[in-house]
């Protein structure tokens, strides 16, 4: 098929290389403009316009697609399809109905649960223990379309969005390329009314790790939260991002900490912490980061 590509992030990138390798055309990359980055704060393109200028493709990235001339741009390349993951614009009407056969979404959850902008953090940060990928045709709504295939997996006790994010990625390119195969022998599934959930974007105010919850909801936030935006707590003066951690024994003040292992107590019961990155260093295990930054038992951690 003669394919429109719309994605930004890393979690984009293996669909594109797997919409190539299953011999469809590509005939344009959508992703944001580049952004500053680095300590130069120069443009940095993105992981998908890195990828697709590699492969030879032709990207674009404007700031919006509102414009009767952005649109006018879609239809004239004649797509059948457009599929569409992580591309982070609103895609108006005029470009939903662009191509032949409309616009597909590569959606990481099970829908209706999780619609919008950071699913895979939110299942782990609620305790989910299954998520999974979906490929919708898109509607105007945020990700309200029907559903053509959907894909199970379950989430691991210590697994972390960075961890679940290359799982599903992986998924989300294979079942795309299935779907494309069998487009016109599916039968879109309407998304039940009941069970609808709102994955809010992350905000950086949630990182702040809150020694009074209970062990389960401290480590569900670290692995939540791991490896961007990263959890984080004060050490004295120091600020700490925390990437990894488990379910522990032990009791205290929230906070507290309670062994020479990186155990901290929370409201109810505990966690160690497991992987730990101090500000403008690399991360560490729990082991390496301690000879570099001791914790003495009885200290607190804010």
């Amino acid at each position: 098929m003669r394919v429109i590509f719309m994605g930004t992030p890393d979690f984009s990138v293996p669909v594109l290389d797997a919409l190539v390798e299953a011999g469809h055309e590509v005939v344009a990359v959508y992703c944001q403009p580049p952004r500053p980055a680095g300590r130069g704060k120069k443009d940095r393109p993105g992981p998908v316009q890195a990828r697709a200028e590699a492969l030879g493709m032709t990207v674009r990235h404007p700031v919006s697609l509102k414009g009767a001339a952005e649109q006018a741009a879609v239809a004239a390349l004649g797509a059948d399809v457009a599929v569409v993951v992580a591309y982070g614009l609103i895609l108006p009407q005029a470009v939903l109905d662009a191509p032949a056969k409309g616009c597909l979404n590569i959606h990481a959850s099970l829908l209706p649960r999780w619609r919008g902008a950071a699913p895979i953090h939110r299942a782990i940060m609620a305790g989910d223990t299954e998520t999974g990928i979906c490929i919708m045709r898109m509607e105007a709504g945020l990700d309200t379309g029907p559903v053509l295939l959907r894909a199970p997996v379950q989430i691991g006790e210590a697994e972390t969005t960075g961890q679940l994010h290359d799982r599903l990625s992986g998924l989300g390119a294979k079942l795309i390329v299935e779907a494309l195969e069998r487009l016109d022998g599916l039968t879109p599934q309407p998304q039940p009314e009941a069970g609808v959930t709102y994955a809010a974007k992350i905000d950086k105010a949630e990182a702040r790790v809150d020694w009074s919850l209970d062990a389960q909801e401290v480590d569900r936030r670290i692995r939540g939260l791991s490896p961007f935006p990263g959890a984080w707590c004060m050490a004295g003066e120091e600020r700490v991002k925390l990437l990894a951690a488990r379910v522990a024994e032990g009791e205290g003040a929230p906070g507290e900490v309670l062994d020479d292992a990186a155990t901290v107590a929370c409201g109810r019961g505990a966690v160690r912490l497991l992987r730990l990155q101090r500000a403008g260093r690399a991360a560490q295990d729990g082991p390496e980061f301690l000879r570099g930054m001791a914790w003495p038992r009885g200290s607190r951690l804010e």
